[in-house]
C-alpha cells in the first residue's frame, strides 16, 4: 500500500475535527459525563479503542470485498473503476476539508438503517462503569453513519486486501483520536488547531492531491 495511503487517511481524519463535533459531539457528551461528573480518562480511551476497532473491522470487510476483484486478470475494468472510484472521493474529501465542497457528505445516509437498530443497544450500555462497557460501547458507536468513515471505506474497498484495508481505517481512526479525546476532555488547543481554516485549506488540498495524483497514474498506465 502506498504510503501516502496512510497520510491522506490519518489527514482525513485529524482535519475531520468540525464534522467530528457534528456527528459525535451528542454522544461524547453523553459519555463523558454522568450526574455532572466527569467519568475517568480510562473509559475515554476504552471509548475510542472500540469504535477504532470496528473501523479497522470495517477496512479489513472492504477490503476482502474489493480483493475479489484483483484475484483474476478478467476483472481488470472492475480494479481500475474501483481504483478511479476511490481516487474521485479523495479529492472530494479533500475538497470538503480544505472548506470547498460538501457533497461528500451525501454518502452518510447509506448507514442509517444500521444506526438505528445499533442506537437502542448503545443507549443501554449507559452510564459506562467499566472499561469493558466501554469498549463495547465505543465499538457500537463506530458504526455511526459518517460520510468521512464511509469515504475512506471506499478507499478501503480500492486497497487490494483485507490487511490494507485495515490499515488504510486504522490510520483513519488514529486521525479522529485527538480530536475526538480533547472533545471529552475540553482540549481547547488541540481543537484550534485542527480548525485553523489556513492548516485545513493547506491540508484539504494535499488530500486532494493525493487523489489527483492517483488518478494521473491511472491515465498514464501503460497498456498491458
Amino acid at each position: 500500500m502506498p504510503e501516502l495511503s496512510l497520510v491522506a487517511a490519518f489527514l482525513v481524519g485529524f482535519l475531520g475535527g468540525a464534522h467530528c463535533v457534528g456527528m459525535c459531539g451528542g454522544i461524547v457528551a453523553a459519555m463523558s459525563w454522568h450526574g455532572g461528573v466527569r467519568l475517568p480518562f480510562g473509559l475515554h480511551l476504552g471509548y475510542n479503542l472500540g469504535r477504532i476497532l470496528s473501523y479497522t473491522l470495517a477496512g479489513v470487510l472492504a477490503g476482502l470485498v474489493g480483493s475479489a476483484a484483483f484475484l483474476s486478470e478478467h476483472l481488470l475494468p472492475l480494479q481500475q473503476a474501483l481504483y478511479l472510484l476511490a481516487q474521485v472521493v479523495l479529492i472530494l474529501l479533500g475538497l470538503y476539508l480544505a472548506g470547498l465542497n460538501r457533497a461528500i457528505l451525501v454518502i452518510e445516509r447509506a448507514g442509517g438503517a444500521l444506526w438505528a437498530r445499533l442506537q437502542p443497544r448503545l443507549g443501554r450500555l449507559l452510564p459506562v462503569r467499566s472499561a469493558g462497557q466501554a469498549v463495547v460501547a465505543g465499538a457500537l458507536w463506530g458504526w455511526l453513519p459518517c460520510g468521512l468513515v464511509y469515504s475512506v471505506l471506499v478507499s478501503a474497498l480500492a486497497s487490494g486486501g483485507p490487511v490494507d484495508g485495515a490499515g488504510l481505517m486504522l490510520a483513519f481512526g488514529l486521525g479522529t483520536l485527538p480530536n475526538l479525546l480533547a472533545m471529552g476532555w475540553a482540549a481547547d488547543r488541540l481543537r484550534s488547531i485542527a480548525a485553523d481554516r489556513r492548516l485545513r485549506r493547506a491540508a484539504g488540498l494535499l488530500v486532494a492531491a493525493f487523489g489527483v495524483w492517483g488518478l494521473v497514474q491511472l491515465l498514464w498506465r501503460p497498456a498491458v
